[in-house]
Parts: C-alpha cells; sequence; structure tokens
C-alpha cells in the first residue's frame, strides 16, 4: 500500500491486509480510505497550486476533513475498533461531501478523479459501517 505523508501511520497495513484473518470487506475499505486520503492530498496540492476558487478556504477544508477523517477510519479498522462502524459512517458522509464539493470543478480532470475515488470510498465505508464485523 503506497501512502503520502499523511498517511504515514497506515504504513504498517500491508501485514495487516495480507492476515487472512481479516475480512475481505475490512481489507478493501482500508485500502479504499488509504486511496482516498491520499488522492484528497494529491488534489489539495494541486488546488493550491492552481489557484483562485480551487483553493478558496472552504474546499479545501473539505479536503482536509477527508483525508483526517480516511486516515482515522482506517486506523479504526486496522486496530479492529469495536466502534470502526461508527468512524465509517463519519468517513461516508465527508467522502461524499467532499465527492459533491469537487463536482463543482467539472470540466477539471482532477477533480473529476477526486470525486469518483472519494463516492468509491464513500461506498465502501457505507458498506462498513452497515455490516460492521
Amino acid at each position: 500500500m503506497q501512502t503520502t505523508s499523511g498517511s504515514q501511520s497506515i504504513l504498517f497495513a500491508g501485514a495487516f491486509l495480507r492476515d487472512s484473518t481479516v475480512p475481505d470487506a475490512m481489507k478493501a475499505c482500508i485500502e479504499a480510505c488509504a486511496t482516498c486520503a491520499a488522492v484528497c492530498e494529491q488534489t489539495e496540492r494541486y488546488c493550491l497550486e492552481k489557484g483562485r476558487e480551487h483553493a478558496a478556504a472552504p474546499h479545501i477544508g473539505v479536503l482536509q476533513d477527508c483525508i483526517e477523517m480516511c486516515n482515522t477510519a482506517a486506523r479504526f479498522m486496522l486496530r479492529r475498533s469495536a466502534r470502526h462502524a461508527i468512524a465509517c459512517r463519519t468517513c461516508a458522509e465527508i467522502c461524499e461531501a467532499c465527492a459533491t464539493d469537487c463536482d463543482r470543478f467539472a470540466d477539471d480532470a482532477v477533480m473529476r478523479q477526486c470525486a469518483a475515488t472519494c463516492r468509491a470510498c464513500a461506498a465502501t465505508c457505507r458498506d462498513m459501517a452497515g455490516n460492521a464485523i
């Protein structure tokens, strides 16, 4: 699993993801969260470099919220917290909000990719929250 600097706390996930006792749905959700956090971090940097509306505080804020919540949800699952479903439910909500905000830039391929990644993570997190393991 490749992560960016903000995701360093879940670097040890590789061994966890190879553990045959970990349900596949949880592995998929951890991977989706890590991917989403990394994409949002890359998108945040892109937006700050692009400037103007891309760099507006509310937009950067929702990207940061998504990064933090994806990392948090992954950590809850990595340590098999009994409350991981709560974190996943919140993560799904924040990922959807981030995707919706990125949709405002429909003519921008980077923003479309970020929105798609956030929606995929939201779907996986909703499944994990609904099927708490």
